[in-house]
C-alpha cells in the first residue's frame, strides 16, 4: 500500500526524513482510453451508451488479471500501475511480452468483433518506469507519482483509435522476455511493431524514444 504523506508543517523535518528513505517502485504504467465515449453520450440514450461502456470494460480481459492495479479512472480513461514484483507473481500474464500480447489481442478483438454497436474502440499507452514512488496524498488511496508516470501520460498523446504506443524501454523488455522464453515471434504482435520514433514531449528535458502498433 502507498505511503501516506500528510504533514501540516511545510518545513517538517519528519517529512524530509520520510522522503529520504522512500524506495522507488519499478514497474509498468498503462493508460487505457475508450475512444468516442463523450460523443456517443449525445447520440444515444443512457441505457445504450452505459451498456456499451459495460461491454467494453468487461472485454478488456487483462483487467481481470490486475484488478488491484487500477490506480485512477478519469472519465473513461484508466491508469494501471503494475510493479515488477507483482507482475512476476502472476500465473499467466507474468512478463512484459505476454502483457503486450494480451493488450494487442484485446484491441484486435474489439476492432473485429461482429456488431459494432456492442463495444467502443480503445487506445493504449505503456511505459516501463523506474523513477516512480508508491505514495499518496489522500488517506486510504493507492497511488504512484514520479517522472515516469508523467512520461507515460505524454506517450498517451501519441495514441489514437486501435493504437498501442509504448516506450523503447518497454519494447526492449518485451523483446528480451520473448528471447528468454525461446518464443517464435513471427506469429506475434511484434511483427506489427513500427520503426522507432523520437519525440520532445512538453516538460521532459530529453527526447523520448517510442514505437507503435496500429491494430
Amino acid at each position: 500500500m502507498a505511503t501516506y504523506i500528510n504533514f501540516k508543517d511545510p518545513n517538517s523535518p519528519e517529512l524530509d526524513k520520510l522522503l529520504a528513505d522512500l524506495p522507488t517502485c519499478p514497474g509498468t504504467c498503462i493508460f487505457i482510453d475508450i475512444v468516442g465515449s463523450t460523443n456517443i453520450k449525445y447520440r444515444t440514450e443512457f441505457k445504450s451508451w452505459a451498456r456499451m461502456l459495460n461491454n467494453t470494460f468487461n472485454f478488456i480481459t487483462f483487467l481481470n488479471d490486475f484488478p488491484n492495479h487500477v490506480v485512477k479512472g478519469i472519465g473513461d480513461e484508466l491508469m494501471l500501475y503494475i510493479p515488477d514484483e507483482d507482475l512476476r507473481k502472476k500465473k499467466t500474464i507474468n512478463n512484459h511480452y505476454h502483457l503486450l500480447e494480451e493488450i494487442y489481442a484485446t484491441l484486435h478483438n474489439i476492432k473485429n468483433f461482429p456488431g459494432s454497436t456492442m463495444f467502443l474502440p480503445c487506445k493504449v499507452a505503456l511505459h516501463y518506469c523506474t523513477d516512480v514512488y508508491n505514495i499518496t496524498y489522500f488517506a486510504n488511496y493507492d497511488d504512484y507519482y514520479g517522472r515516469d508516470i508523467d512520461l507515460s501520460a505524454r506517450l498517451m498523446t501519441k495514441s489514437r483509435i486501435h493504437r498501442i504506443v509504448f516506450s523503447e524501454k518497454f519494447y526492449n523488455l518485451v523483446v528480451n522476455d520473448a528471447r528468454q522464453l525461446g518464443l517464435d515471434t513471427q506469429q506475434s504482435c511484434l511483427t506489427h511493431v513500427s520503426e522507432k520514433f523520437i519525440e520532445d514531449f512538453k516538460g521532459v528535458p530529453f527526447a523520448t524514444e517510442f514505437r507503435i502498433i496500429d491494430v
